[in-house]
């Protein structure tokens, strides 16, 4: 019965996503530089975005603006208090990584609420958005 057991366990790890089989470090490093990025972004953090946003950033809004890393760190965007993720799923694939899931951006007169796409690389200076995709949640 023990010998099945750890035959189970061994093949359950071995058909973790990519990423959580060493415990999570990577999903854990994607999740880190996503907070990093919230906390940049509602305090216009330009030096903290400039490592965060890799320069070949192409950032889509919901309203199908799109940005370069250059137009983000003007933050011409409207202010926020708060941003949230109320549900993401994160999933690494080597020096890759997509989160989905919701956003919600709170603004001092009203909340957007959009789904993303998020993509991220890991490069000699830790994880970088590569590309955010944005729509209006029905």
């Amino acid at each position: 019965m023990k010998a099945m057991l750890l035959i189970l366990i061994a093949a359950l790890a071995a058909a973790a996503p990519p990423g959580e089989k060493d415990g999570g470090s990577e999903k854990d490093g994607v999740i880190a530089a996503m907070n990093a990025y919230k906390v940049a972004m509602i305090h216009k953090d330009r030096v903290a975005m400039e490592k965060l946003l890799a320069d070949e950033l192409r950032y889509v809004h919901s309203s199908g603006k799109i940005e370069t890393k250059a137009d983000v760190l003007k933050f011409s965007s409207v202010t926020q208090d708060v941003v949230v993720y109320p549900d993401r799923s994160v999933r690494v694939y080597g020096q890759m990584a997509t989160v989905t899931g919701s956003e919600d951006w709170v603004h001092p007169d009203a909340t957007s609420k959009v789904l993303v796409l998020l993509v991220w690389k890991k490069g000699p200076g830790g994880w970088q958005m590569v590309a955010r995709e944005a729509t209006k949640r029905p």
